[in-house]
Order: structure tokens, then sequence, then C-alpha cells
């Protein structure tokens, strides 16, 4: 049984999750929003929501939703440590010519 440790928004309806064994994955949503429960998260306002609850040791929303870690580990694509660096680099602040801008 896996658990998640940190929880990120990585883009539209993908999130970047850490699991218990270390391993980073990023899980695309897009294709599992349905339902009830499921339907409102396709507001990326509310998708944007997610975050780890501790007690659950999985993802939440705003909205009450909440997912399997053993389902978004399944679907997830592992994220190498190359790639994570990768990742953070392109969606960190930019800096050009030494300043920052105000």
């Amino acid at each position: 049984m896996h658990y998640i440790c940190e929880v990120e928004h990585a883009s539209m309806y993908k999130l970047r999750l850490v699991f218990e064994d270390g391993s980073a994955r990023v899980v695309d949503l897009e294709d599992h929003l349905d339902g009830e429960v499921f339907a409102p998260l396709r507001d990326l306002r509310l998708f944007q929501t997610a975050r780890l609850n501790r007690d659950l040791d999985t993802v939440v929303w705003e909205n009450g939703a909440d997912m399997s870690p053993d389902f978004l580990y399944e679907i997830g694509v592992p994220v190498d440590s190359a790639e994570q660096r990768a990742l953070c680099v392109a969606e960190g602040d930019a800096q050009y010519g030494g300043k920052k801008k105000k």
C-alpha cells in the first residue's frame, strides 16, 4: 500500500506526487475527472486546490474529493532526478541579466 508525502500542481490536470518510497510521479487526471465528486475538478481553479491530507496520506481538494494513493501510483509516470531538476528550472522564476524584477 502506498501513501503520498508531497503534492504539487504541475500543469493543467497534472500533479507531481512524491510517494513513501521516495519516487516522484506525475499523474494526469484529465481522463479521470468524472462523476458527481470529480467532475467539478474540471474547473482548473478548483483542481489547483489539490493538497496533501496527512491524516489520509493522499491528495484532497476543497470540494472534499480525494483519490486512492495506490490508484495515483499506478497511473503515475515516474520522474527521474534529471527530469525533476528540469521541471524545477522550467517552472522557476526566470532572472535575466542578473537583476531581479520588482
